[in-house]
């Protein structure tokens, strides 16, 4: 999907990057820096989380530029000098960056996304980078969540109408694909990201005919082979089972199936009647569907007590972020070029809260793997370094702490990839649909390579992420010369 005109227009930024920009064009001061896009804390405190938005992001980055306009409402603010009115005319974004791959399983400090590029360009993306990244990551997590709480079962996400706008909606109906959601019934991201469309009758459907019965066997007619009866518009129980069974006999007499979806009440109860009338009936193939402010507690809840569920429809707690406002990406400066050593120089954020301390320099991750292919942890190490399997090392808390371990990994796998070099792509850009399943492809095998104390969706063990001894004594040496 190519960037819409929001979201391509460089003034999709703070506006304080642009104060800043101007200082720094002014003061001469444009050269190379490296910033890391890293986030701090798990949501819903969960185990995990699933690394989404890269690729819309890139759309967007490799187009971000002002347009007449732009510079126009810019210079009518009377902030802003004509000469860096005219810079501005020919911005574009010349730096690399180094990313995960979409679909990722990640954790928090990890750098997610790096950028290189001079300090004007990086200073005006971060929102954009912020944006992209932290929204959709929070909803694929959500999903992910939902998916395991289900066991691995069919999820549809139902959120278009809960959404927070109309880019929020299709952005959340592409995290969701990533995370794990079978299906959506947003018509427009099923056109866009070759995601499948999903949905059959509401309440209206019903009450806009002369009775229930006639509502099921009218749409029983029109879509024989995809029939799924709403059955609680007005008593579960004492209709709309038994009408469904008396419209889903005529489909089954002709070699068809069907299904029924509940919307309210008390599921595991309602669920559990429901079978018995469907089997009781000779159905026992006729699925059950549930919806109504599902979360992956309910649902973890509903699978343990063995409800007879085939499929979940969850809508605004998958494409909201439910209990949890946000995901907690930040963007940080971790090198500069230095004119005195003609060399890039590692940068620290130091906070009165030492967990929000960032870690210096430029950084990659490795994915550290036992002989059974279980992901053990994740390091991050600096750019010179290059970890091996078969070698032992040691490796340290990111608090510089007591806490540190030893371990020889089977496997290492490097997890940050450069996607874009000089303003370009590294690799051309894949059609939405085959970015979406790769990166779906990419969130279902890291999953299955964690043990199941981390996926859990209450009170799960936290994974290792770890520095190099190298990374160790270089934050050390900032913390020591700070305090002189």
């Amino acid at each position: 999907m190519e960037p819409t005109g929001i979201m391509s227009s460089a003034l999709f930024t703070d506006f304080y990057e642009l104060t800043m920009a101007q200082g720094y064009w002014k003061n001469g001061m444009n050269h190379e820096v490296v910033f890391d896009m890293f986030f701090r804390r798990q949501p819903f405190n969960g185990g995990f989380s699933v690394f989404a938005g890269l690729e819309p992001l890139l759309d967007a980055l490799l187009s971000f530029s002002f347009s007449e306009s732009d510079i126009a409402y810019l210079a009518s603010l009377n902030m802003f000098e004509k000469g860096f009115l005219d810079y501005l005319k020919t911005f574009r974004f010349t730096g690399d960056v180094y990313a995960f791959k979409e679909g990722s399983v990640v954790f928090p400090q990890e750098p997610l996304v790096r950028i290189h590029a001079p300090l004007i360009e990086a200073q005006i993306i971060e929102g954009l980078v912020l944006n992209q990244i932290n929204f959709q990551s929070l909803i694929a997590t959500k999903t992910a969540r939902c998916y395991l709480a289900s066991g691995k079962g069919s999820i549809m996400e139902f959120g278009l109408r809960r959404a927070q706008g109309s880019d929020g909606a299709m952005s959340a109906t592409r995290a969701a694909f990533i995370g794990g959601a079978a299906g959506t019934s947003n018509t427009l991201a099923g056109k866009r990201y070759g995601i499948p469309v999903m949905g059959t009758m509401a309440h209206s459907w019903i009450m806009a005919h002369k009775s229930e019965l006639d509502a099921f066997n009218a749409y029983a007619d029109i879509y024989p082979d995809k029939t799924v009866f709403l059955i609680d518009t007005y008593d579960t129980l004492k209709s709309g089972i038994k009408n469904a069974i008396t419209a889903g006999r005529r489909l089954v007499e002709q070699g068809r199936g069907f299904g029924v979806r509940l919307d309210s009440g008390d599921i595991s109860y309602l669920t559990g009647e429901v079978r018995k009338e469907l089997d009781k009936a000779g159905f026992p193939q006729a699925t059950i569907t549930v919806s109504n402010e599902l979360t992956e507690e309910i649902i973890e809840t509903l699978v343990q007590n063995h409800a007879p569920i085939n499929s979940w429809g969850v809508g605004t707690h998958m494409v909201t972020g439910g209990n949890e406002a946000s995901f907690t990406g930040v963007y940080k400066l971790s090198a500069r070029y230095d004119e005195d050593s003609c060399s890039m120089k590692p940068a620290m954020k130091f906070s009165d809260n030492p967990e929000k301390n960032t870690n210096p320099g430029i950084k990659n991750v490795y994915r550290l793997f036992d002989e059974d292919g279980n992901a053990k942890a994740d390091v991050i190490a600096l750019e010179d370094e290059v970890l091996t399997a078969g070698v032992e090392n040691r490796y340290y808390h990111p608090m510089i702490d007591y806490r540190e371990f030893s371990f020889t990994a089977a496997r290492v796998e490097p997890m940050l990839h450069c996607v874009v070099r000089r303003g370009e792509r590294v690799e051309p850009r894949k059609p939405d649909a085959e970015q979406l399943r790769l990166a779906r492809s990419t969130m279902l095998l890291q999953l299955e390579s964690f043990d199941a104390s981390y996926r859990r969706i209450l009170n799960p063990h936290v994974y290792k992420v770890s520095l190099t001894e190298k990374m160790k004594e270089l934050k050390l040496q900032f913390i020591r010369e700070r305090v002189k």
